[in-house]
C-alpha cells in the first residue's frame, strides 16, 4: 500500500480553492443569518453583539463598527494562533463587513416573525461559523479567544462564547427592552449550541 495512505487524515490540508469556497459559503450563510437578526432589531453575543449594540446606540454602520473593534484581536491571534489563522480571520471579518453592508438591502422583510427569525439566525449563523472555523479562520474578536481556549485548554469554543455572552446580555438588559434581549438571548443559545455540539477537532478529517 502506498505510504500516502498511512498519513493520518487529520494532517491533510485544505487547498486554496477549498478554503475559498468553504469560507465563502460560511460567510454568506453568516451574513444571511445576521440579516434576519438585524431586521428584527435584535442583538447577539460575542464581538458581533457588541458591534450591534454600538451600532444601535450610535447609528454608526454595523459594518464599520464590527470591522474596527476587531483590529486589536488580530495582534493576539498573530502570536497565539499563527499568521495563517490571523490573515484568514482578517479577510473573513472584512468580507463579512462588506456583505453586511450589501445583503440586508437584498433581503428586505415586510413582516418577519420574531420566533422564526431568531431560530433562522441561530441555525444559519451557527452553520456559517462552523464553516469559517473549519477552514482555520474566525470572525475575530471573542471568537479568537474562544478558539484559543479550545486549542490550549480543551474547552469547547461554544461554551466559552456562552460565558462571554452572559456578560454582554446582562449589560443589554439595562440598555434595551427586555423582550428584545430575551429573543436575542434565545438566538444566541441556538447559535452557540450548534457550535458546541458540532465543532469537535477529533471529528475533523482535515485541517
Amino acid at each position: 500500500m502506498p505510504a500516502s495512505y498511512h498519513i493520518p487524515l487529520s494532517r491533510q490540508k485544505h487547498s486554496l480553492i477549498e478554503d475559498v469556497q468553504g469560507l465563502s459559503i460560511g460567510l454568506i450563510t453568516t451574513s444571511i443569518g445576521l440579516t434576519f437578526l438585524t431586521s428584527l432589531g435584535f442583538i447577539t453575543g460575542q464581538t458581533a453583539g457588541l458591534a450591534l449594540i454600538i451600532s444601535y446606540l450610535t447609528d454608526i454602520s454595523f459594518s464599520w463598527v464590527f470591522w474596527t473593534i476587531n483590529i486589536p484581536f488580530y495582534i493576539v491571534a498573530w502570536f497565539y494562533m499563527g499568521p495563517e489563522f490571523t490573515i484568514k480571520s482578517a479577510i473573513s471579518v472584512t468580507l463579512l463587513s462588506v456583505l453586511m453592508a450589501v445583503v440586508p438591502g437584498l433581503m428586505p422583510f415586510g413582516g418577519l416573525n420574531p420566533w422564526f427569525g431568531t431560530v433562522a439566525f441561530g441555525v444559519l449563523t451557527g452553520f456559517g461559523l462552523l464553516g469559517v472555523f473549519r477552514h482555520k479562520s474566525s470572525l475575530g474578536g471573542l471568537g479568537v479567544v474562544a478558539l484559543m481556549a479550545q486549542e490550549f485548554l480543551n474547552i469547547r469554543a461554544g461554551y466559552v462564547q456562552l460565558g462571554f455572552d452572559a456578560i454582554l446580555f446582562a449589560v443589554a438588559f439595562f440598555l434595551f427592552d427586555p423582550r428584545i434581549v430575551l429573543f436575542s438571548l434565545f438566538g444566541a443559545v441556538i447559535l452557540n449550541g450548534v457550535i458546541a455540539f458540532n465543532h469537535r477537532r477529533d471529528r475533523y478529517i482535515a485541517d
